[in-house]
């Protein structure tokens, strides 16, 4: 997958393009993605989509913004996964807020991604004040020459698929209605670090995983399935928060303990699956209560994994 960081580049070919934060990459947007290919297979062009780094919502009120579901290497990594073949990325800052919709459109829709076909979600709104939408893009489509098409929702369990429901589904620890969502569990990518070695201590070894997300959308221990390792995907047990009872800090990490399993795999980058959670993460008194807990979250999650 080609990626362009801004628009001043001009893709390669003409393109079937869709535009969205691809937050998480849901149902939603699978469906649009589909859509895409769909149509590039049979025109012969090539499937694109533009994106936004940061969130526009981090850039508007930071505050307040959402807790982000996927860093923008792993939405670059699923927009790859469903065979997207040139990705925009378009830094959100004061001057992309500021472009007016016919701006948005001619530099970045007709200049530099050379639109034919653009397949848009029903509410999407761009440009300064939000002024553009399907109607302004449909009359600049018959002047530039491209067609547009608007997709409903996806609808699954009857709640419609979107990157706040999913939000809402981890924090309340609702694992498998968050995967019915996204189509797949929910997922973080990392690299094993080197840590304090105080699971090692306890009997329970730990692959310590430094994650780019500041606050996950959501916290506490769980039961994995980690893929990234060569002799293929390994259950296990994960902590994913601030370890209160040993002194975690203020940043968020995450532990994988993985079921019979010893090797070294520091430097190794790992995909970890939240299939199910076990509990919220608690403050524990001294070590030894946390490593009756540990063993009982690991009984836990091989019960769950047996099941």
């Amino acid at each position: 997958m080609i990626v362009f960081r801004g628009f001043k580049h001009k893709s390669p070919a003409a393109t079937v393009l869709t535009i969205g934060n691809f937050d998480g990459l849901h149902l939603g947007h699978r469906a649009l993605l589909a859509r895409v290919r769909e149509i590039a297979a049979r025109e012969t062009l090539m499937p694109a989509v533009i994106t936004f780094e940061p969130h526009p919502r981090e850039f508007f009120s930071p505050e307040s913004a959402p807790a982000r579901l996927a860093t923008l290497r792993e939405k670059l990594e699923q927009l790859d996964d469903e065979k997207v073949e040139l990705a925009c990325v378009c830094h959100f800052n004061a001057a992309f807020a500021a472009l007016s919709a016919e701006e948005f459109i001619r530099k970045i829709l007709v200049d530099c991604m050379q639109v034919r076909h653009l397949v848009i979600g029903d509410d999407f709104c761009f440009g300064a004040r939000r002024q553009g939408n399907l109607h302004t893009l449909r009359e600049a489509g018959a002047r530039f020459g491209f067609t547009v098409e608007a997709m409903h929702s996806i609808v699954t369990a009857g709640t419609r698929a979107s990157s706040s429901a999913v939000r809402v589904a981890l924090a309340e620890g609702r694992m498998e209605y968050a995967a019915q969502l996204l189509g797949r569990p929910y997922s973080i990518d990392g690299r094993v670090v080197h840590g304090e070695k105080i699971g090692k201590q306890l009997g329970f070894a730990t692959a310590n995983i430094r994650i780019k997300h500041d606050r996950p959308p959501l916290q506490g221990v769980f039961a994995v399935e980690a893929h990234g390792l060569d002799d293929g995907p390994h259950q296990g047990v994960a902590n994913l928060g601030l370890r209160p009872s040993v002194g975690g800090g203020s940043r968020p990490l995450l532990e994988v303990h993985l079921l019979d399993f010893s090797a070294d795999i520091y430097g190794k980058h790992l995909n970890v699956r939240f299939l199910h959670k076990l509990r919220n993460e608690v403050h524990f008194p001294d070590l030894e209560s946390l490593k009756r807990q540990i063993a009982t979250d690991v009984d836990s999650a091989r019960n769950y994994f047996k099941h």
